[in-house]
């Protein structure tokens, strides 16, 4: 049953970057020294020695104007966090290590999961109100952290063709970034259809409830459902670099349409099922009772009477209600 979808794969390679910290110093130095040097350079313009002043002066201000773009390539990146960096179109590599790293400043951070993402933010009115806008205010760095999905209820038929309502919840998280970046559209869509798919197809290989204690389940067979559900899951999603730690059915139930039915049958079926433990227990209680009466030589009974005893101890045993007792006073015969 399990389904591998066939695309390009692309391997992961990690980029071993140097220290953005030292480099961001650095660049900061001669920013500053750049501005610095415009004042000996302009006093060297106004004495009328341009060999010196002049150079200087072009240098620093081709500094000043383009000095800012290497801060573009210093990327700090935060524990179980990842950024799959493109250069011109062909992929670079991945930092996932965390710390303050310099890059190339050219380089394109790349989320596709971005684009589906928005955090609303207040924005003042002309009366002075806050209303909500919507602004993409995610970041384009890759979470490497355990992440739940909990899709919305479905409805399912189970093997037996009963319609039923079921919803999973799947704790997932990204293990190689170049194949959730590159190989699917959206790693978040993707898991979230798949996730519908796999459990449309798992439900519909057990019945919702057993008839018998032995049968496989949806309502009885949560541990194994869980491991058919994670186990097919996980072989739809190896292509997009995903792991699934677990999944497991978070609601069952009948379909509105067949509730009452159903559950008018599971009643029946508990009160049968009680029934027979009553009368069973009934009548071990009988067989007890005239075995001692026997034993103990309390009184001769006949087979008329002792009929007579096993229906009223049945009658009071098996009964909904408490019985109400009749004395005789007078000889049982």
């Amino acid at each position: 049953m399990e389904q591998k979808i066939s695309v390009k794969e692309i391997e992961e390679k990690e980029l071993h970057a140097p220290n953005g910290l030292i480099i961001a110093i650095l660049f900061i130095i001669l920013y500053v020294g750049a501005g610095i040097g415009i004042i000996p350079a302009g006093m060297d313009l106004e004495g009328g020695s341009p060999t010196f002043g002049g150079p200087l002066m072009a240098v620093c201000v081709i500094w000043l104007l383009i000095g800012w773009i290497p801060f573009m390539g210093i990327k700090v990146i935060r524990p179980n966090e990842a950024l799959v960096l493109t250069l011109f179109g062909k992929y670079t590599g991945t930092l996932k290590k965390d710390g303050i790293f310099f890059v190339n400043p050219f380089s394109t951070a790349i989320n596709p999961t971005l684009a589906n993402h928005t955090e609303v933010l207040p924005r003042p009115n002309s009366d002075g109100s806050a209303a909500a806008s919507a602004q993409s205010s995610v970041s384009k760095k890759i979470s490497l952290k355990a992440m739940t999905l909990n899709n919305k209820k479905q409805k399912i038929n189970d093997r037996d063709g009963n319609p039923v309502e079921v919803s999973i919840v799947v704790i997932w998280k990204v293990t190689n970034t170049a194949k959730a970046v590159f190989c699917v559209d959206n790693y978040a869509e993707y898991i979230s259809i798949q996730a519908d798919s796999t459990l449309r197809d798992v439900a519909s290989l057990y019945p919702y409830d057993s008839t018998n204690g032995e049968e496989k389940s949806l309502r009885g067979s949560c541990a194994e459902i869980a491991d058919n559900l994670r186990t097919e899951l996980q072989g739809r999603v190896e292509n997009a670099g995903l792991e699934i730690i677990e999944a497991r059915i978070t609601h069952l139930a009948y379909a509105p349409e067949i509730a009452a039915a159903m559950l008018q049958r599971q009643q029946a079926a508990a009160i049968i099922e009680a029934r027979q433990k009553i009368v069973d227990g009934a009548v071990g209680m009988v067989e007890m009772a005239l075995e001692r009466i026997t034993e103990n030589n309390v009184c001769d009974l006949d087979d008329e009477r002792k009929a007579q005893m096993v229906s009223n101890l049945l009658v009071v045993l098996c009964g909904n209600k408490d019985a109400q007792p009749i004395v005789n006073s007078g000889s049982i015969y």
